[in-house]
């Protein structure tokens, strides 16, 4: 199976002067655990729910702490032809879950840990009361 048939194509995309609470009401609202940033100075990032909450944890104001300060701008790119392997591989090896999945240069969907796991994971069948 490949990271087009898993990825999500709906994408999250903000700015980098977002706040991390706008952020995060963006990402609940879509209930995704990652948005795209795409600032014109250093390209295309990733803001993560765990970004918000390290911040948050340190005890920095989420109204006033911008995207761009926690947004992972050296970031592995996956492509919609990549096996879910590859995927896991690459978030194995990177210690993290989602990789951005461009196509020409431009993002064309996120994957998940979660949705390779949908994947892999046998369907569930109804066990007999």
């Amino acid at each position: 199976m490949l990271v087009r048939d898993a990825m999500s194509t709906v994408v999250l995309t903000i700015g980098p002067t977002h706040t991390l609470r706008q952020a995060a009401a963006l990402m609940s609202a879509r209930k995704v655990g990652a948005a795209v940033v795409h600032d014109p100075d250093a390209g295309i990032g990733i803001l993560t729910e765990r970004d918000i909450l390290n911040s948050v944890g340190l005890g920095q104001d989420p109204d006033t702490e911008r995207t761009h300060a926690h947004t992972t701008n050296d970031v592995v790119f996956a492509a919609p032809a990549w096996t879910l392997e590859e995927a896991a591989a690459a978030m194995a090896h990177g210690g993290f879950r989602h990789l951005i999945v461009l196509d020409d240069g431009e993002p064309a969907g996120i994957v998940s840990v979660r949705d390779i796991i949908r994947c892999w994971a046998p369907a569930r069948q109804r066990v007999p009361a």
